[in-house]
């Protein structure tokens, strides 16, 4: 699929399609990462920033479709666009847990609703500069996928939350997205090599991307962080207890060193693999691990019931 400089890549050939999973939230504590606030509302990031983003991206590739005529690489975007669609409706199901329960929401809304409306949306541009805008964003959105499927692999290979007992149901959610995410790693990058193919776009693509999504990621788990104020419904294992005594950087440090989120290392040494000028996202690790979760997953598995 790969045809920058002429050079199709053909070596791993999965079919892409979306799973109609669904989520029953109802037993989950608000708190399921036990004992750490600040992990917990990390990975609360996922529920509110990836829906905007992974729909807006699902419609850049789909505008894209166009302008791919290899029918292999054609489907793999097709199922793509459907798995990612599927994530948005998944995340935005907790999202709406999570307002229901006194978790404030609505600033991050707005602020991925800029970035991905005004900042990143299409400005109604035609012709040359359309043209050029699309790969742009073709770009930036296929270094943001390389680095949800490094996140994707992370949440597979990780066994420190088995061992502490991360709620099975939003853990299940977390591996499942990741596997995806892990299954499709080559598609965005492929369709961008297609399309464009461009060195210097991608080098200034995934700076700009990884520095997007570290400062919306950041921002909003330390948002959430520092104001979980609210009464706790009855019937809710105890979520919020007042304001965060311990600062966000100290405690984002003690998350990642007990291994329950990527440490800050992890964004650059990515950015650097992503921009050599080599790369392919087959490069990464054993596919087959997410093949083997998505056959295993509890939601996968009633979906296909």
């Amino acid at each position: 699929m790969n045809k920058s400089h002429g050079v199709e890549y053909t070596d791993e050939s999965y079919a892409i399609t979306a799973r109609a999973v669904k989520f029953d939230w109802t037993d989950v504590p608000l708190q399921y990462i036990p004992n750490d606030w600040y992990a917990t509302h990390f990975w609360n990031v996922m529920h509110l920033v990836l829906p905007e983003g992974e729909r807006a991206m699902a419609d850049v590739f789909a505008r894209a479709l166009t302008l791919i005529d290899d029918r292999r690489l054609h489907e793999e975007v097709v199922g793509f666009v459907g798995q990612e669609t599927t994530h948005a409706a998944s995340h935005e199901s907790f999202r709406d847990y999570l307002r229901t329960h006194g978790v404030d929401v609505d600033p991050v809304l707005t602020r991925i609703g800029y970035a991905v409306d005004v900042v990143f949306g299409d400005h109604g541009l035609r012709g040359r500069a359309g043209r050029a805008w699309l790969h742009e964003r073709l770009g930036i959105y296929a270094a943001a996928e390389h680095f949800t499927a490094v996140v994707g692999e992370w949440l597979l290979d990780n066994a420190e939350f088995d061992r502490i007992g991360v709620d099975p149901t939003m853990l299940d959610l977390l591996r499942w997205h990741g596997a995806e995410e892990l299954e499709h790693r080559n598609v965005a990058f492929d369709a961008y090599q297609y399309v464009d193919g461009g060195y210097f776009r991608r080098v200034r693509t995934a700076v700009i991307a990884s520095a997007g999504l570290a400062l919306l990621w950041f921002t909003t788990a330390s948002h959430l962080y520092r104001d979980r104020v609210a009464t706790p419904a009855p019937t809710r294992r105890g979520y919020f207890s007042g304001r965060a005594r311990t600062p966000w950087p100290l405690a984002f440090a003690r998350a990642s060193r007990r291994h329950l989120i990527p440490g800050l290392s992890f964004l650059f040494v990515q950015l650097a693999l992503y921009v050599r000028p080599g790369f392919h996202p087959s490069s990464m690790g054993n596919i087959d691990k997410a093949v083997r979760y998505l056959a295993l997953s509890p939601a996968a598995v009633a979906a296909q019931q």
